[in-house]
């Protein structure tokens, strides 16, 4: 069924009311929104593409050559993609059924809160999920898995627009009615309609997503509101709000990983995951018993 962008934005706005604020008080609440509002303020819809994400670069391009910039929040979206890929241009399996989208964020946040958008595309999609009662987990940074399978993925890029704005791009894909995976995907990948035992209507699947990221990146701009308001650089005040509700999400703590910037061709080591720093740093006991904490790169887990 083709997404519908006029019922996903009013199911949107119908979600939002019912996403859990505690332990936020209304008018923390309200702002917290108020920040992520611009989420889905534009929805562009294509029965195919290549890539979502380069469809968002066109749009750049072709605005600013109307004298124009590209709203914030602009999501495209796409019934199938025929050159999806990932981290390291890893093939990404987006036939019909599934959910394909990308969304674009002006650089507007300072570089410790940006750098955490990741996080809070993976607690979104996560918490999307969790409300169909499937019980979805986050791997470190922002893999969606349901029972150690992915359900879920993202990509996060930065790039410049023609006038040299910088935007960050989320791309978001979801198995949600599509069922059917390469052999090479069969014993690592898993699909929403599939556990759920029906097919899903795509439009609302999607409208949850954006009411989520509305309320993630919401958070992390508050986060970013109470650092200055404390003066207090990232890890030296509070921790941050959206790291907690990740956290709550995520059960890489505890698990045997293998390390790597490309984790399956250029393995690098293995650890032990002890838990996260303040700015969501994975940090890890080594096999000789020292620790090491590592910001960016991959990890897959040790059966």
């Amino acid at each position: 069924m083709p997404l519908s962008p006029q019922y996903i934005r009013l199911f949107r706005q119908q979600y939002l009311s019912t996403i859990k604020t505690s332990p936020f008080s209304k008018p923390e609440a309200e702002k917290i929104l108020r920040y992520g509002a611009p989420v889905g303020s534009v929805i562009e819809h294509h029965y195919e593409l290549d890539r979502c994400m380069d469809r968002l670069q066109e749009l750049m391009v072709e605005m600013e050559g109307r004298g124009e910039v590209l709203a914030a929040g602009t999501v495209v979206t796409a019934d199938r993609l025929t050159h999806s890929s990932g981290r390291f241009d890893r093939p990404w399996h987006a036939p019909a059924g599934g959910l394909w989208m990308a969304m674009a964020w002006p650089d507007t946040l300072l570089p410790e809160f940006s750098r955490l958008l990741p996080f809070a595309a993976g607690l979104a999609c996560c918490r999307a999920i969790r409300s169909y009662r499937l019980d979805a987990c986050l791997k470190w940074v922002n893999d969606v898995l349901v029972a150690d399978k992915k359900i879920a993925g993202i990509l996060c890029q930065t790039v410049l627009s023609p006038w040299g704005d910088r935007y960050h791009l989320i791309g978001l894909g979801l198995n949600i009615n599509n069922r059917s995976f390469p052999d090479n995907l069969q014993v690592s990948a898993i699909s929403m309609g599939g556990q759920l035992g029906g097919e899903l209507d795509l439009s609302e699947v999607a409208a949850r997503l954006l009411a989520e990221l509305t309320w993630a990146i919401g958070l992390l701009c508050y986060d970013e509101e109470c650092m200055l308001q404390e003066q207090q650089p990232c890890g030296q005040g509070r921790a941050s709000l959206l790291l907690q509700a990740w956290q709550d999400l995520c059960d890489t703590a505890g698990r045997r990983v293998v390390y790597g910037f490309d984790v399956w061709k250029k393995p690098l080591y293995q650890a032990v995951v002890t838990g996260f720093d303040p700015c969501g740093g994975l940090i890890m006991e080594l096999q000789d018993g020292s620790s090491i904490t590592e910001y960016s790169g991959e990890i897959r887990y040790v059966e």
